[in-house]
């Protein structure tokens, strides 16, 4: 059975940095790209980053700058490198695969800058 798992969310002051972490399992992660999301209390999730199975990476017009997507396919493992971190980035995080047997999502992992 897919299953991804987060971690790494918790409480930063705005400016500072958190570094996000997805292991996947069950799959041949090495060709599969893969989303982080964002859900914000009242708003809808969000795409914040991808990465291809080739490592090729896109953000949302509201962290690039700011936010890193990497990968390790030897881990099966995606991250989320985020800098400069505002209130506004508060929210819980998710990835995201998108197979043919189906979209699976982990449990999400929230962060909250504030001061």
């Amino acid at each position: 059975q897919v299953e991804l798992v987060e971690s790494g969310g918790g409480l930063v002051q705005p400016g500072g940095s958190l570094k996000l972490s997805c292991v996947v399992s069950a799959i041949d992660f090495r060709f599969v790209p893969v989303n982080w999301y964002r859900q914000a209390p009242g708003k809808q999730r969000e795409l914040v980053a991808t990465i291809s199975r080739d490592y090729k990476t896109e953000y949302g017009d509201s962290v690039k700058g700011r936010f890193a997507v990497s990968r390790d396919n030897y881990k099966s493992s995606v991250y989320l490198q985020m800098n400069n971190l505002k209130p506004e980035d508060t929210a819980v995080y998710y990835c995201n695969v998108v197979l043919v047997s189906g979209n699976y999502w982990g449990q999400g992992t929230q962060v909250t800058v504030s001061s």
